[in-house]
């Protein structure tokens, strides 16, 4: 299933660096196997070898998901991101002639903004559903176009309906699937 999201939200360790007189803004913008709740029981989580970044060579990093405010981009090698075994990090060369750019990475150096997201596609999934626990979307697949230092990451209300809507969803296809077989049995088929 393919479904288009926006935004999984993660405090981070972002820092910021100078070297050979470059200024960067660099930290995970996503950390595997960690639980990023939805709702309250419900959450879900990125395998390791969900990115695949040789595919997705073409990836902004944003400002609060602001496509108007680009921070960096792979292909003008700006932006630079890596998978490792704690998640998707990320570099990006602070443009100096860039005022917007210049303040972010300002808030950031000052601790004002710690925190990211990013947008992405889901491109494959497991949904987990055991009685009495929470429901697990298990990301295993994704389809990468931006990262973003946010001050204020969340889910928009929008994708938490979507999921909802999908739990709700796989609900009901296993209530009529039971009804199904319960019917047959009643058969006697």
């Amino acid at each position: 299933m393919i479904c288009e999201r926006n935004a999984m939200t993660r405090e981070t360790e972002f820092l910021t660096r100078e070297a050979d007189g470059k200024r960067y803004i660099e930290g995970y913008f996503a950390v595997f196997n960690s639980q990023y709740w939805l709702w309250d029981d419900a959450y879900e989580t990125i395998d390791p070898g969900a990115f695949d970044l040789d595919a997705d060579k073409d990836v902004r990093a944003l400002t609060n998901h602001d496509t108007t405010l680009v921070l960096g981009r792979t292909t003008a090698g700006t932006l630079t991101l890596r998978t490792d075994e704690r998640g998707l990090f990320g570099s990006i060369e602070v443009n100096e002639a860039d005022q917007d750019a210049v303040n972010q990475y300002e808030r950031v150096r000052r601790g004002d903004v710690n925190q990211c997201s990013f947008g992405f596609e889901i491109l494959a999934q497991d949904i987990e559903r055991n009685e009495g626990m929470p429901t697990v979307f298990r990301i295993k697949k994704v389809k990468l176009y931006e990262v973003s230092v946010c001050t204020f990451p969340a889910y928009e209300e929008t994708s938490v309906t979507a999921r909802k809507a999908e739990l709700a969803d796989i609900d009901k296809r296993k209530a009529e699937a039971w009804r199904a077989d319960m019917l047959k049995k009643l058969k006697g088929e």
